[in-house]
């Protein structure tokens, strides 16, 4: 057993494939966190747009007054006025 022991300890086969092997994870890793810090601010940014797309669509209706020969239907409106501090490229 003490010869199976001082083998395993003394054999160096594998060393360099496993310090290769944690250079490249290494690499892996910091490459996939600089990766993903940019999908991040890129989908935030294309949000950002969405919202500002939807908060420009006009909210405001409106219709005239029907008649006919029995009734008429006066008209309707409705007008959106701007939020406080609203902007085009606001989020809050």
């Amino acid at each position: 057993m003490t010869n199976l022991a001082t083998q395993l300890l003394n054999d160096e086969a594998g060393f360099i494939v496993s310090a290769e092997l944690v250079l490249v994870a290494t690499i892996t890793v910091l490459g996939l966190i600089v990766g993903l810090s940019e999908l991040a601010l890129n989908i935030n940014n294309e949000l950002e747009d969405v919202g500002s797309a939807f908060a420009s669509v006009q909210q405001s209706f409106s219709f005239q007054g029907a008649c006919g020969h029995k009734g008429s239907k006066s008209g309707s409106c409705f007008t959106d006025k701007p939020n406080y501090c609203d902007g085009q490229y606001d989020i809050h």
